[in-house]
């Protein structure tokens, strides 16, 4: 066999095996982390959509969670989403990569962990974990599951933008955003209002605009912190929302960004 061959042959075993062990550890870590998130969890309160809560609240708040909602409905409790799509991942330019995931949710405490496999390339995938747990934020990022690009952790900064991505994305659990659930509405205009929510020692406030269907189709916040060259940086930050089915009991949105 030419020594050429063999010299091929063996770099591809080698990156076969590197994929298998990535691929093996980074699904033991993920049990890991989803262990403490649920470890992290308590009973929702009160147990059903009582929509005798909604008294007071700002008219397009009240019309989203009747539209929804259905009253007398289980809360949600605890939640799995997946995702494909593509991101960018150039904070100066356009490099645009498809990506898949998996993401638990869970509503009280609030928390999630975000488990995705971004492609840079065919054959070479980063694997993230984005989470909120018990309070604390974390970014971890590896080239094939082995080699880590990014480990962020333990700091303000951190926690309150991986809170605040749970806070933005309740369209898809929305009894996380009744006044039961520790979230405070205020009024803004007939088709937007201000939403507030505390976990512990962090404090959140972002602006949510609704459709002439009642929906929400937009959230933002004037700040929320953006890593650049490791540094987080505050920036203004956007989600939006579309495509809306029924999924057990609830209108929640299939497309975002």
């Amino acid at each position: 066999m030419p020594k050429t061959l063999v010299v091929v042959l063996l770099l591809v075993a080698i990156g076969a095996a590197a994929v298998t062990f990535g691929n093996y550890r980074w699904k033991q870590g993920t049990r890991n982390v989803r262990g403490g998130l649920n470890a992290a969890r308590v009973p929702v309160n009160p147990q059903f959509v009582d929509f005798r809560e909604l008294e007071g609240l700002p008219a397009p708040v009240q019309r989203y969670f009747r539209i929804a909602l259905t009253d007398g409905m289980p809360m949600v409790a605890k939640i799995d989403v997946q995702h494909s799509g593509s991101m960018n991942m150039s904070g100066t330019s356009t490099q645009w990569k498809p990506f898949t995931s998996d993401q638990q949710v869970v509503t009280r405490n609030p928390g999630f962990d975000w488990d995705g496999r971004i492609d840079m390339m065919p054959g070479v995938p980063v694997l993230v974990h984005d989470a909120y747990i018990a309070g604390e934020g974390s970014l971890h990022a590896a080239l094939l599951g082995l080699v880590t690009v990014a480990d962020l952790r333990g700091t303000v900064d951190i926690a309150k933008g991986e809170l605040m991505r749970f806070f933005a994305e309740a369209a898809w659990y929305p009894t996380a955003l009744l006044p039961s659930q520790g979230v405070r509405w205020e009024a803004v205009d007939a088709h937007s209002a201000r939403a507030t929510l505390v976990d512990g020692a962090i404090t959140l406030t972002m602006h949510f605009s609704f459709n002439e269907e009642g929906l929400i189709d937009a959230d933002r916040a004037d700040a929320r912190g953006r890593t650049l060259a490791g540094t987080v940086v505050p920036t203004p930050w956007q989600g939006r929302y579309w495509n809306y089915q029924n999924r057990s009991g609830m209108r929640v949105p299939l497309n975002g960004e």
